[in-house]
């Protein structure tokens, strides 16, 4: 019998059905926003960035590339006339020759973020009169006044790292190779400072976990008075070597790398002080009850420590005598978390070394783990203390105080004013002055200088006068405004942009749902008669805070929402900005108490909003977010019904010391906290669809996270997607291909498995 006849028939007869039923193909994606996104990095390329004041007042200069272009240049806006002028670009220093990085430029812009060429940073002398900036690992001196380049000539054998002058601007100090060299401008000959650095044991370099997890980016320190050199020797000798190789070039060598994971070795790093002409070094003698050099600050108030144990628990300032790398007597601190519960925050900029009155004087930033006597004279405002510490030359306090903040900026010692960043509203960051003064009998003052609603940080003069204010809001992409920094201080003028323009504003809201902080996003053409598939667009981790008024957060968030959907966002347990115990909630609850606070969030949403149809969930994110997404469909399937995971953490004994342990705590003691927190065993568990994407030449996130937990899946017996992106880091947006494709493979992900909007 012929059966293949009937059976066509029948096909023909179903597909007639189903065309009858939806005649109209699905509508296409437009992705010509993601594409213009991409390609203008987010609508910031043509935006001023990293302002600095010249040291006379008069002139701001900044970085700016071309609305298309990831080329970074380098301008001066003149404060009086409000005239702007390109002093510097890579094409008059490379004159038609490609800008060609070392590994090492690449690995620390990785570790920054840095996703453009050209200059990424510039540094001016003392007087302001010169500009030393680096180029395809050759460094140049530009003179304002003339406009004279000189290119300095340094020696061979490895790259030039991290760059800078010394205080008296006769010298520039840098890393090549593994060791610290000085160039003297007046001769023009390098010398070498310290001696016998190797790959294993460098001299004045940051070590990985400095770089990605404290904010430390550099391994060296010039003295105040400029004849000597602080410097790190950073020991990785036992610690694990990792090697990522690109599979689509076998040809080429992986590319090595010291990854210091979880109950494994640590980078062994001592300090050392050395005169800058070379010679003995005098090293610092810092208790070994501290495994991590947090933070260096050689300043006026001398060479001052920031110490960590490894549970980061244990937190420590030392000021050492460099001419014998001793602690000062009564100048150190100790604190503990109580309980052996939680951990200690690190702050970027402080400790600060500087002085008041001749006397030295210590800024200090703690959380409120450790309060201090002066707790009850703090402002009612951020989540952190500023502790200031004055001594006597012989050790003997002068007075302190305590300032609440969120993040530190800078201090005017002639005033004792600090300006910080913080708010009530953990969706907003606004710049003040607090003019504490050290004396206990004097009140504690908080002058707001930002009042409008958004995100808002600054830049300060050297004295203090001037800043360079730079806004958002969720109406306005950021703007940088040069002013007096007193509150309601007058506008001098305003950095120009030459960005394109947002082709939309977000439809987006922010607001409080029980305890958590939301955002929703709604299409544009939103109808309320109709009920919506629901994306969580989520991070959830320690650090990052999600929710916050700035447009360019919710502008990828609006056109998801455009094809048929409503983005929501929730801050949960965990993140920053509403108290210690908020923050600290999440210690050792990975696994479960961030997604038990988006689920509890989500549905305080979907009580509040009917149009959200919270039956036909998805859930994105990337890195923690990624993890926050495999763990939403793989824990929670009732909740989440599709998931896009990008660039997940599925075993936390796989990520790096410094991060990790400070969450999670040591092994193998809390090893159950590390089982509970794996996405591994949960692969059998899949009931819904999964997209799981990652970069290949990811070395902060390795590819090894995600191809463990497909194996998982794929042993499991579990239908699963996965997608590879070739020579991929883990700033995937740095591709504006990668960045536009896996954006409209997002969307069309969640239409296959939520559907559309129903009426």
């Amino acid at each position: 019998m012929n059966t293949i006849l009937p059976s066509l028939i029948l096909f023909l007869q179903l597909a007639a059905v189903a065309l009858a039923a939806d005649p109209m193909p699905e509508k296409p994606l437009d992705n010509s926003f993601l594409k213009e996104y991409a390609e203008t990095r987010g609508y910031m390329l043509g935006r001023p960035q990293k302002p600095k004041i010249s040291p006379d007042g008069k002139t701001v200069l900044f970085l700016r590339a071309e609305p298309k272009t990831p080329k970074m240049k380098l301008f001066e806006f003149d404060v009086a006339s409000g005239k702007t002028r390109e002093l510097l670009s890579p094409e008059m220093l490379l004159k038609g020759a490609e800008e060609n990085l070392t590994p090492e430029e690449k690995a620390r812009r990785e570790r920054q973020r840095v996703s453009v060429g050209g200059f990424t940073d510039f540094h001016l002398d003392k007087d302001g009169k010169n500009i030393l900036v680096m180029l395809a690992g050759k460094l140049y001196v530009f003179e304002r006044a003339t406009g004279k380049i000189t290119q300095l000539n340094t020696g061979e054998g490895g790259a030039i790292v991290d760059p800078k002058w010394s205080p008296d601007g006769k010298k520039i100090a840098y890393v090549r190779g593994f060791d610290v060299f000085v160039y003297d401008l007046a001769t023009g000959k390098e010398s070498s400072v310290t001696t016998g650095g190797t790959a294993i044991k460098t001299h004045g370099l940051a070590e990985f976990v400095a770089q990605e997890e404290m904010g430390r980016f550099s391994g060296f320190w010039w003295s105040p008075d400029s004849k000597f050199i602080a410097y790190t020797e950073a020991d990785h000798t036992g610690v694990e070597t990792w090697w990522i190789a690109d599979p689509l070039k076998p040809d080429q060598k992986p590319i090595e790398q010291f990854y210091p994971r979880p109950g494994k070795q640590n980078v062994s790093v001592r300090l050392g002080i050395i005169p800058v002409t070379g010679g003995e070094t005098v090293w610092a003698k810092l208790s070994p009850a501290f495994e991590y050099l947090a933070r260096v600050d050689w300043g006026k108030g001398g060479l001052v420590c920031q110490l960590q144990s490894r549970d980061q628990q244990l937190w420590g300032i030392d000021v050492i005598d460099p001419s014998t790398g001793s602690p000062v007597p009564r100048m150190s601190s100790r604190m503990r978390v109580p309980g052996n519960q939680g951990w200690m925050n690190l702050f970027p900029g402080l400790p600060l070394s500087t002085e008041w009155q001749g006397h030295p004087l210590l800024l200090i930033g703690y959380d409120e783990t450790a309060r201090g006597p002066a707790e009850e004279q703090s402002l009612g405002f951020g989540d952190s203390l500023l502790w200031m510490s004055g001594f006597k030359k012989d050790g003997g306090r002068i007075g302190s105080r305590a300032v609440r903040f969120n993040q530190f900026l800078s201090f005017d010692p002639q005033t004792t004013t600090v300006f910080v960043i913080g708010s009530a509203d953990p969706t907003q960051a606004h710049v003040g002055r607090v003019v504490p003064g050290l004396s206990d009998t004097l009140e504690i003052e908080y002058k707001p200088i930002t009042t409008e609603p958004g995100v808002h940080t600054a830049v300060l003069s050297k004295d203090h006068s001037r800043a360079v204010v730079t806004s958002t809001s969720l109406t306005a992409m950021p703007v940088s405004k040069v002013q007096l920094a007193v509150p309601g201080g007058k506008t001098l003028g305003t950095l120009p942009s030459v960005a394109i323009e947002t082709p939309f504003q977000p439809n987006v809201k922010v607001e409080k749902v029980g305890d958590y902080w939301t955002a929703i996003v709604r299409p544009r053409n939103f109808d309320p008669k109709k009920k919506y598939p629901v994306i969580v667009d989520v991070y959830g981790g320690p650090k990052h805070q999600h929710v916050v008024q700035a447009m360019r957060n919710w502008l990828v968030p609006q056109w998801l929402a455009d094809q048929g959907f409503i983005v929501v966002a929730i801050d949960n347990r965990g993140t920053p900005g509403r108290g210690r115990d908020w923050e600290q909630a999440v210690y050792q609850k990975f696994g479960s108490l961030p997604l038990e606070d988006q689920v509890k969030g989500l549905k305080l949403l979907c009580e509040k909003h009917p149009e959200m149809d919270c039956e036909r969930v998805g859930i994105v994110g990337w890195s923690f977010g990624g993890y926050m997404a495999a763990n939403g469909v793989l824990r929670r399937p009732d909740v989440f019904k599709a998931a896009v995971a990008g660039a997940p953490v599925t075993d936390w004994e796989d990520y790096d010391t410094h991060y990790t342990e400070r969450y999670m705590g040591l092994l193998p003691e809390s090893k159950a906290a590390y089982d509970e927190a794996s996405l591994i065993p949960l692969a059998k568990n899949l009931k819904r669809p999964l997209l799981l994407v990652h970069g290949t030449a990811d070395d902060n996130v390795y590819y090894r996270h995600t191809l463990k937990l497909a194996d998982a899946l794929f042993r499991a017996g579990k239908e699963f997607e996965s997608l590879a992106l070739p020579g991929v880091t883990h700033m995937y947006s740095a591709d504006p291909v990668v960045m536009e494709r896996l954006w409209a493979k997002t969307a069309s992900f969640f239409r296959t498995h939520l559907g559309a909007p129903k009426e």
